[in-house]
């Protein structure tokens, strides 16, 4: 018993360290394809068979460690108070999940592209693009005259890609606040403009 609290204890060091060393790697690399497992494995001191053991691949590291990072907005949004929590008004809950969506990518630039652009699968089929998706839909549910909320929580969240956002934080430059700013307004108009065109997803 001694011995297998001891590995357990080992195996949870070891994952802590594998994920501070990835989280420095990916703060300082311009590129997130220039971090690979072995520099993760050196940088932490472990060998290449931990890493794998522990993560699967460089997609399953890459997907803890946007898990680890987004914690806290999760706990926010699932036990927090208004306006990201569940008890906050739908017309005010979906603008602010929005932001926190966007302030965590622009954050966590390199980390969010890379694990949007990493993989085979379609990143909508992505368990963290799944559980925002689904959790918008919800919210969007509860504002009455408003159609297909599958679609347009779809569309929101196209908004938040990390793609763009890495485009206009980086090459477009645009400041934060105003990155911000222009998809607040962006949601305003799309919560106010009701049924589009009086199509409904039946149609």
């Amino acid at each position: 018993m001694p011995e297998r609290q001891s590995s357990r204890k080992d195996a949870i060091r070891n994952r802590e360290a594998v994920l501070a060393a990835a989280d420095a790697l990916f703060t300082r690399r311009e590129s997130p394809e220039d971090v690979t497992m072995a520099d993760v494995a050196a940088a932490a001191g472990v060998g290449k068979g931990t890493l794998f053991r522990a993560f699967g691949d460089r997609a399953g590291l890459l997907h803890a460690l946007y898990e680890a990072r987004l914690e806290p907005i999760r706990q926010a949004v699932e036990t927090g108070p208004p306006p990201l929590g569940p008890a906050a008004p739908p017309h005010d809950r979906v603008p602010a999940l929005l932001d926190a969506v966007l302030c965590f990518k622009l954050d966590n630039r390199r980390l969010a592209l890379a694990l949007e652009e990493g993989g085979s699968s379609s990143p909508y089929r992505a368990e963290h693009y799944e559980r925002w998706h689904s959790l918008l839909r919800a919210v969007l549910e509860q504002i009455p005259g408003l159609t297909d909320s599958d679609f347009t929580a779809h569309a929101l969240l196209a908004a938040t890609r990390a793609d763009l956002v890495e485009y206009l934080a980086g090459e477009a430059r645009i400041p934060r606040e105003r990155i911000r700013a222009q998809l607040a307004n962006f949601v305003t108009r799309v919560l106010a403009s009701g049924p589009l065109q009086g199509l409904t997803a039946e149609e």
